[in-house]
């Protein structure tokens, strides 16, 4: 018995070591979450309408995840890169180009083609706790025959979360009205997507959002500055899911924020 004795306080050990590793993993997980929230709700006060822009591309994009069968670990970095692919476009001179009313010149056509990079280098400490997320978002302009933006990547070389976001993106960038143009509509989008087949988009991607289920799942999520605040409208379109991400102290109560610029 007595020989026992040590081997099992060496396991009493080994498991509250665990426990604590444990406990720390997932308080790193938490304050992780926290900031990826803290950024989301920093776009969304400083521009609400990129902020309904990147939820609702957060979900299409994560519609075009389930039907490409990519596991739950794969839609939250599709849902992620979607969420955060025009942090770039809050960076002060971005963000004066991208709203002002006068068309934009070369230079700023130039300076606007960098917010790929600029939105990477922001989000790039977190990549300990979401590797794709950097990666993802800086190649979210990138086309599949290598003629997109910033390193010309081709094909499959495109992360997926990028392929993904890019189809995303398009479609609420031609469906939904913005300020400096009204919005041509969900059929007008998966015309302007198909047309991309093979060039600017993932051919396979393409064939999967073309799909009737896919494409009434894409064109029937809605986003309004009400239900953006929390009061959600009765009508018959697809509820924007919440974000997978979200973090909060046990004692709040969360807001009843559902989730799901212009292409350059």
């Amino acid at each position: 018995m007595s020989r026992r004795l040590p081997l099992v306080l060496s396991l009493a050990a080994t498991g509250a070591l665990l426990v604590r590793t444990y406990r720390k993993a997932k308080n790193v997980e938490r304050l992780a979450a926290a900031v990826l929230e803290t950024l989301l709700n920093a776009i969304e006060a400083n521009d609400p309408a990129t902020g309904m822009h990147l939820r609702r591309t957060a979900a299409r994009a994560l519609v075009i995840a389930d039907a490409a069968g990519l596991d739950a670990a794969g839609q939250a970095a599709v849902e992620r890169v979607a969420l955060f692919h025009d942090i770039g476009k809050i960076y002060g001179a971005l963000f004066d180009i991208i709203h002002g009313k006068s068309k934009l010149t070369e230079t700023q056509r130039k300076t606007v083609l960098t917010h790929p990079a600029v939105g990477a280098n922001v989000l790039a400490p977190l990549a300990t706790f979401y590797p794709q997320l950097p990666q993802g978002v800086l190649s979210h302009h990138e086309c599949w025959d290598g003629s997109g933006y910033p390193r010309r990547l081709r094909g499959s070389r495109i992360p997926i979360e990028a392929r993904i976001t890019a189809i995303a993106d398009t479609f609420d960038a031609v469906a939904q009205t913005r300020s400096y143009r009204r919005g041509r509509g969900p059929d007008v989008a998966l015309e302007v997507i198909e047309q991309g087949r093979g060039t600017q988009f993932d051919p396979e991607l393409v064939d999967l959002v073309l799909l009737p289920p896919v494409a009434n799942r894409i064109a029937n999520i809605r986003l309004s500055r009400r239900m953006l605040h929390g009061r959600r409208r009765s009508h018959e379109h697809e509820e924007v899911p919440d974000i997978s991400f979200r973090w909060r102290a046990p004692s709040l109560s969360p807001r009843g924020i559902p989730a799901m610029g212009r292409v350059d």
